[in-house]
């Protein structure tokens, strides 16, 4: 398989001369299998590129997948020019919402109106599909399983385990781990304590043997704090979950999109340091910060 990132901020995009390095765009993630599927992970502003770059080989068969349904993971759907190609299949792919009863579909049919997009969903010539995902339960596509893991965020968010021919890779969207609501003194503490540790347990399971974890670390463990419930993971806390799956390579994005390149690359150091890191010594992954235009191969 072949990871490559189109982008990888968070929240907002923010172009210019001070996201040079890493870049400035939301996220959006394009994976291909050996026999070359292709799947896209979130649509945010990164799709518009890597959208440019399908067109050089047309009919695009593209299968996006939705992780959830924040304006800063969608907002470049509408964008993505291979929709209007007759002769190109687009597959969508996310989380049915409980809260107005509606599957993926909603996302197109939301953006859609001309409050606030001038072009109808009749108007895109591509053959669209929709397909809403159930957790845990992966769907085969091309020679690829994908399966969806039920994350934490404010909304409901899927975490997508790709593997391919024995090579597998995960991303988690949003995702801030799960925490006790209660003070320790608290009657309700140990009750709630042994359900979030049992979540953990879970994921970490259902995340065993992957070779690479792509983290939402849009914080740092000092700022954490004053994020809570915000639905966002840190730094620190991926590094203690990558050592913990025993995983190859730790990639760190969602970046905080208030940071310029050089206060990421300085918090960055910073946690590393803070957790003991040492690159090359044994059982360490790899640990790096996403930016647009990486590609790893598995």
């Amino acid at each position: 398989m072949k990871v490559s990132f189109w982008g990888v901020r968070g929240s907002i995009p923010v172009p210019g001369p001070r996201t040079v390095r890493y870049g400035g765009n939301t996220t959006c993630i394009e994976v291909r299998s050996d026999d070359g599927t292709l799947f896209i992970l979130d649509a945010g502003t990164g799709i518009f590129p890597l959208a440019q770059k399908l067109l050089a080989a047309l009919p695009v068969r593209a299968n996006i997948f939705i992780t959830h349904t924040h304006w800063d993971h969608i907002h470049g759907l509408p964008f993505f020019t291979p929709l209007y190609i007759p002769g190109n299949e687009v597959r969508i792919h996310g989380a049915y919402d409980i809260v107005n009863g509606r599957g993926i579909e909603q996302v197109l049919d939301v953006q859609l109106q001309y409050s606030y997009f001038p072009i109808r969903e009749a108007e895109m010539r591509a053959g669209i599909e929709y397909q809403t995902l159930k957790v845990g339960v992966g769907v085969a596509v091309g020679d690829a399983v994908v399966t969806p893991l039920l994350l934490n965020h404010p909304t409901i968010n899927f975490g997508y385990r790709i593997e391919c021919n024995g090579k597998s890779v995960f991303f988690t969207g949003d995702h801030e781990p799960w925490r006790n609501i209660y003070e320790p003194e608290d009657e309700g503490w140990a009750e709630f304590q042994h359900l979030i540790e049992m979540q953990q347990n879970q994921l970490d399971a259902a995340l065993a043997g992957i070779d690479v974890l792509i983290a939402d670390s849009s914080y740092t463990a000092a700022e954490y704090p004053s994020k809570i419930g915000w639905g966002h993971g840190t730094l620190e806390g991926n590094i203690a979950w990558a050592r913990r799956l025993g995983v190859k390579k730790l990639v760190c994005t969602h970046h905080e999109p208030t940071r310029s390149d050089d206060d990421l690359e300085r918090v960055f150091a910073a946690a590393l340091e803070s957790c003991g890191y040492t690159p090359g010594a044994p059982g360490e992954p790899e640990i790096m910060l996403s930016s647009e235009g990486m590609e790893l191969v598995l």
